[in-house]
């Protein structure tokens, strides 16, 4: 019960919302909040200042911060080596990835050779997966994001180019290419922030001196492309990310677009643990940058 109750207050004061704490943990928000009440009740102490609705950490929080931040980390390492103990008949291994399309094939790679092992493949943004990745809630991570962290090594999986994605009828569509200053009267549907795509994308046209019409933010693949489907509007994206759909229509950018690069993370602590060695080993990786 303590383990929880402190997971609740550490996630919270990391994300700064019960909400995004909740979410992360796959609880409901009510437990998030009964869990850090009842750390606080039992120990009369305060973590959080509540503020019209607002959290804000206290002294007590922030002195106790970097302790459960320890202990978190001692459990998941404990809970990894136990995973990693069994020979590679069983055991289960976790990965984050931005998109499926790079980490499928190492994952089925994987999977032929090691039929017993449980795989979980946890989606999100190059951010996220970071983070996840440092906090041992996944064991390998892809992301979009070139990271300098001396506590990771890593690997480049490949690269594509961003293209506009809209709608078959747009009045774009008919074009061969398009470039950034075709999009100033466009509505730009955008990934939320953390997303590599979005960044570049927005590089591009800041340097081009070019605002969209209009922005909207959506904070999901699957959602995105419906409203591309809808109509509501047009987006950057990936090449290997283009979403399937005989309404959509696929334009590269002229000139030389951004390109969005995809690479593989591993603590430098757990590379030579059992299971993501094998996993590193049937991957066939290229050199490690």
């Amino acid at each position: 019960m303590l383990t929880a109750q402190l997971k609740a207050f550490f996630t919270v004061a990391r994300l700064g919302s019960v909400t995004l704490a909740s979410r992360q943990l796959g609880i409901s928000q009510p437990t998030v909040t009964t869990q850090i009440r009842a750390l606080e009740e039992h120990y009369g102490l305060e973590l959080f200042r509540r503020n019209s609705g607002r959290l804000t950490i206290s002294d007590a929080g922030v002195e106790l911060l970097p302790m459960v931040e320890g202990l978190l980390q001692q459990e998941s390492q404990i809970e990894f080596a136990l995973r990693n103990q069994a020979e590679l008949r069983q055991g289960s291994l976790r990965i984050g990835a931005t998109a499926p399309y790079y980490m499928l094939d190492l994952v089925q790679r994987f999977q032929n050779r090691y039929p017993g092992i449980e795989l979980s493949l946890h989606i999100g943004n190059s951010r996220q997966m970071v983070d996840a990745l440092r906090e041992y809630r996944v064991d390998l991570a892809a992301s979009s994001h070139p990271v300098r962290d001396a506590r990771l090594l890593c690997w480049k999986l490949g690269e594509d180019p961003l293209v506009l994605v809209l709608r078959s009828d747009h009045a774009l569509a008919r074009r061969t290419d398009v470039s950034a200053q075709d999009l100033a009267p466009c509505r730009l549907l955008l990934r939320e922030g953390g997303s590599m795509t979005r960044q570049l994308g927005e590089e591009m046209l800041q340097l081009a001196g070019v605002r969209p019409a209009q922005v909207m933010e959506i904070g999901s693949r699957e959602a995105l492309r419906e409203a591309i489907v809808r109509g509501m509007g047009v987006s950057l994206v990936a090449r290997h990310e283009v979403p399937h759909h005989p309404e959509l229509r696929v334009l590269p950018l002229r000139g030389e677009a951004p390109m969005v690069a995809e690479y593989l993370y591993v603590l430098k602590e757990r590379r030579q643990m059992r299971l993501i060695e094998a996993f590193l080993s049937t991957a066939d990786l290229p050199p490690r940058l």
